[in-house]
Formats: C-alpha cells, sequence, structure tokens
C-alpha cells in the first residue's frame, strides 16, 4: 500500500518499552471470527521472503501507480509481487513495471472511505483496523473488551459499507506493556536498539522515538555509565530516534538471534504486505511472522502515529525499541502490541527506512 497513505490502525494500543542488543501482530461485512485460527493459519501457511529486486519493484510500483493501485503483496506461492488495481489503465502501468497485476473490487479510495467512516462512527476502544491489500478489505480487529453491544454497533456500520470490512474478534486486551528490554537504559527505564547505524565516521543506534522522548543520555546497564547522547527524536506522529555513541565503541552492525549468533545487516527497505519477517527482542527473544497490513495509523493515548506496519509476530512487555528484519535486510523498529496467543502475535513497527532518511545514516 502507499506509503502516504492515511490507512488507519486505531487502537487502545500502549508502547512497549525495551527489546535488542547493541551490535546486537476474507470474511464479510457481516462476518465475525476469531482470530486465533486465522492467524494459526497464516502461521503455518509458507510465506515469501522478498529479493533485493521484489523490494526495488515495491518501490517503483508506489512511484509510478501512486493512487492507482489499492495496495501490494508478495504472493505466497510464488512470491512475486502482485499490484492490485481496479482499471485497465492503472493494470497496464503496474504490468509495465514487471508486476503481477491483479483486478479487484474496490480502489484505494474506497477503501479509504471505509476507514473515513468507521473512524467516524465506530471508534470504539478495544478495536484496530487497516487495509489489507490481500483481500482489498479493511481488517478490523475487536478484543475481549469489547463489548456485545460495541460488536453490534461495529457490525451495523460494517454491514453498511457492503463487503469492505472484515471484523475478526482478537484474545487479550490491547493495553500498555511498559517491562523495558534490559539493553539500553536512560531516564528510569530500560529500552533498547533496534540497528546500529553510521553517518561520516560516527556510530549511532536508532530505536523508537517513545524511549528517546525519555531521556537525552543512555547507559548499557542500569545505573551504569553513558554510553550514548541523543541526537534526535520523534513521536508522536512517527515512533523513531537516534543516540550516537560517545563512548569510543565501534559496535557491529548485527542483530542477536539469541542462539549465541548474529544476523549482519547489509541493506534496509519497506516491508511488502505477505512478507516473512523476524522480530528481535530481549522479551519473546526471537519470533517469526507475516506483515497483514503496511500505513497504519496507530492512536496511541498520547498521540497517534503515522505509517506503522503490522505483522504477526509475537511481542510482549519488553521488546520495544526491537529489531523487524528479513534475512540481511533491516525492515522496522518495534513500536507496540496487543501482546501474542499461542504463535500469533501483533507486533507494529516503525518503517526504519524513514528513520534512515530522516538522520541522513545508513546501517553497515
Amino acid at each position: 500500500m502507499r506509503r502516504n497513505s492515511r490507512a488507519r490502525l486505531s487502537l487502545s494500543l500502549l508502547l512497549v518499552a525495551g527489546a535488542l542488543g547493541l551490535g546486537a501482530t476474507p470474511a464479510t461485512a457481516a462476518e465475525v471470527h476469531t482470530a486465533t485460527a486465522t492467524a494459526t493459519a497464516t502461521a503455518a501457511a509458507p510465506s515469501a521472503i522478498p529479493s533485493a529486486s521484489a523490494y526495488a519493484l515495491d518501490a517503483a510500483v508506489e512511484r509510478t501507480l501512486g493512487t492507482d493501485t489499492a495496495g501490494t503483496y508478495l504472493d505466497r506461492k510464488t512470491g512475486e509481487l502482485v499490484v492490485t488495481v481496479t482499471t485497465d489503465r492503472a493494470e497496464e502501468q503496474a504490468r509495465a513495471t514487471g508486476a503481477t497485476a491483479r483486478r479487484v473490487a474496490r480502489s484505494a479510495a474506497q477503501l479509504d472511505s471505509a476507514i473515513e467512516t468507521l473512524e467516524a462512527e465506530a471508534k470504539i476502544t478495544g478495536t484496530s483496523w487497516g487495509i489489507d491489500p490481500r483481500t482489498n478489505q479493511v481488517a478490523v480487529e475487536a478484543d475481549s473488551s469489547v463489548s456485545a453491544r460495541d460488536m453490534a454497533r461495529l457490525e451495523a456500520v460494517a454491514e453498511r459499507l457492503g463487503g469492505a470490512v472484515s471484523i475478526s474478534r482478537v484474545p487479550g486486551v490491547f493495553h500498555r506493556e511498559v517491562l523495558g528490554g534490559g539493553a539500553i537504559y536512560g531516564g528510569g527505564s530500560r529500552c533498547s536498539a533496534a540497528f546500529n547505524v553510521t553517518k561520516g565516521g560516527a556510530r549511532y543506534f536508532v530505536t523508537a522515538g517513545h524511549c528517546t522522548n525519555i531521556s537525552a543520555n543512555w547507559s548499557a546497564t542500569s545505573g551504569g555509565s553513558v554510553i550514548g547522547v541523543r541526537e534526535g527524536t520523534s513521536f508522536p506522529t512517527n515512533d523513531y530516534g537516534i543516540v550516537r555513541y560517545t563512548d569510543g565503541s565501534s559496535p557491529a552492525g548485527t542483530v542477536d538471534l539469541y542462539n549465541g549468533s548474529t544476523q549482519d545487516i547489509a541493506s534496509a527497505a519497506n516491508a511488502v504486505v505477505g512478507q516473512a519477517i523476524r522480530k528481535s527482542g530481549s522479551t519473546t527473544k526471537v519470533t517469526s511472522g507475516t506483515v497483514t497490513a503496511v500505513n497504519v495509523t496507530v492512536n496511541y493515548g498520547d498521540g497517534p502515529v503515522y505509517g506503522m506496519v503490522r505483522t504477526t509476530a509475537c511481542s510482549a512487555g519488553g521488546d520495544s525499541g526491537g529489531a523487524h528484519f528479513a534475512g540481511s535486510v533491516a525492515l522496522g523498529i518495534h513500536s507496540g502490541s496487543s501482546g501474542c496467543s499461542g504463535t500469533a502475535g501483533s507486533a507494529i513497527h516503525q518503517p526504519v527506512v524513514e528513520a534512515l532518511q530522516a538522520y541522513g545514516v545508513t546501517v553497515y
């Protein structure tokens, strides 16, 4: 989906503080199903890991089609990038880029309109929504705190939208998970670095902006000496921040796999719906999942963030600020979660490319 879209994920989702070392989460409109079975099936099905050319193709499609596509995703069987379109012109443009075109019923404008209706008429605590281009629908989730009366209200709104919305019940409750991760400490809180980055020979790490808002000085141990100083922070609206190493260290550009080994990070890209990802965090360690929505808006209690990514990876308190990645490709900075049920999670990440561009840094 276009990364300048205002597709919204509206939820009572609270931030998770913590994670990852330095150097190292289609029915018809009226259908309601439990998300546990759906998520388990999703986890069991194969998911694709994009090649470098697939990431480049996704970016090219975004530039070429803009609002003429209702979103892109990876086909799990073929690994090909699929572009959803509603017109002959858009289909021709999609094929010209080398992508596979798929005609769908609803345009980006129609899906955005459905979201606007949900925002205006069904903004209920314990619900979330975002666009899933694979189903060409707005995927709504309602947690266990949503009452029968509110569910009826939500279903009534969805019914009027004529199949543009699917509704799933999810176990648990969207809640704040401020536990800290044990990697970096500042202002009496714990968070962690996502990826080590560089600019002009200097070394930095990027992490969640709700972490860097807390303190200017960061240590590797509680009460320990300062290893880095904040040079930028952005939250709300975004959720990223950057800290410059001031202790003279040159940490490796790797992600901790929590099994005695690390994953080298060589490049960064934006995640694609349908692709496989891994999340590294100090609480749930390394978990795997699939990207289910992009261009997501999260309405946190202290302000919204835009352009986020929803996945099925498991996470818990202490994982925020951690790394979302696929192979050697950096994808995102862990922002928040509604928890995890079995193998079905709801980890949300801030696209790392946006943070790298904001600060003029690169992974290494």
